[in-house]
């Protein structure tokens, strides 16, 4: 996958935008015009250096358009036609009302503006984690200045992006990695670490990183288009769609791995069912799920999720 690099003059004169909103249909579809209530329905939750955070949380690739839909590109634009602004904040709502309390996602400046105004103008509770595009080690002027926007729009935690990450690990900048945890933790919030690559893992582990928490890709091979061997060549690949070169792995580094790790990733971009998922996800040591859902899946999917919790067998401890 590929993302525009952001320099300063594009951040700062877009990611706060004028996008124009019609708030007008998520009003009529919305009689009370607030988020729904959140005591309706719950989800168990874990503790994030403070924060609580639902074992379920409401990825943001779909509300962004990033479908990771292999070969089929018309999915993109059929996504971006779907989830409209109006469709993301009933889809936020949603989520809230089944007790989904977080919302994962990344600087895409029009999804910021969209968060704020569900948020400021609809009274909606949903916490945010979001992760820069910023390049730290290209700018760390920039990534500074992304980051304090962020804090000023209300952001509830923030995480290293795993393209960055898996990249700077690549390349042997540490310390830039460990530079931007920091900062983040300097300015008294939740600091995490994103990843595809689980060597990822094992560096900020050996280096004493200590991170927050650690968003780590995570998903079985068992499903019909699932990688061969001989195509494991990368972390991840769009074709054959998979984001988690080694679970087994990945399973035995994360079980004495003492930090929080939400998985995400954990359907393989749709090809595995959430039933089959989310217990596999949670039986093998992740304390929570990151899900792209579209609205329509979001009340049986935190079904899904509870059931898998309530019945979970695993070994790791909770760390969340």
């Amino acid at each position: 996958m590929s993302y525009r690099k952001i320099d300063r003059r594009t951040f700062l004169g877009t990611s706060i935008s004028t996008t124009t909103l019609s708030l007008a249909s998520f009003s009529q579809n919305n009689e009370q015009n607030t988020p729904a209530n959140t005591n309706e329905n719950s989800l168990p939750c874990g503790n994030i250096r403070g924060l609580k955070v639902s074992r379920l949380l409401l990825g943001g690739n779909l509300l962004t358009h990033f479908t990771h839909s292999r070969d089929l590109k018309y999915v993109y634009n059929l996504c971006a036609h779907y989830n409209t602004p109006e469709k993301i904040m009933e889809t936020m709502q949603l989520a809230e009302k089944q007790g989904i309390n977080t919302l994962v996602i990344h600087t895409v400046p029009d999804i910021l503006k969209v968060l704020e105004d569900y948020r400021f103008k609809k009274g909606g509770k949903i916490q945010w984690i979001i992760c820069p595009t910023a390049y730290p080690d290209a700018d760390f002027d920039l990534y500074k200045e992304q980051v304090k926007q962020l804090i000023d729009m209300g952001l509830d935690a923030l995480y290293l992006w795993g393209v960055t990450a898996d990249r700077l690990v690549r390349e042997k900048k540490i310390s830039v990695m460990k530079k931007a945890v920091e900062f983040g933790k300097e300015n008294a919030i939740p600091s995490g670490v994103g990843a595809h690559d689980l060597e990822v893992i094992k560096v900020c582990e050996k280096e004493k990183i200590e991170p927050d928490f650690y968003i780590k890709t995570f998903h079985h091979h068992n499903y019909p288009t699932g990688p061969k061997k001989e195509q494991l060549v990368e972390p991840y690949a769009e074709i054959p769609g998979y984001w988690c070169k080694d679970p087994d792995e990945t399973i035995q580094v994360m079980k004495d791995v003492e930090i929080p790790w939400i998985a995400f990733k954990v359907m393989s971009a749709g090809a595995i069912p959430p039933e089959d998922a989310f217990p596999y996800v949670f039986n093998n040591g992740a304390d929570h799920i990151l899900a792209g859902m579209f609205d329509f899946e979001i009340e049986q999917d935190a079904q899904i999720a509870k059931k898998a919790v309530e019945n979970v067998n695993r070994t790791r401890p909770w760390r969340s």
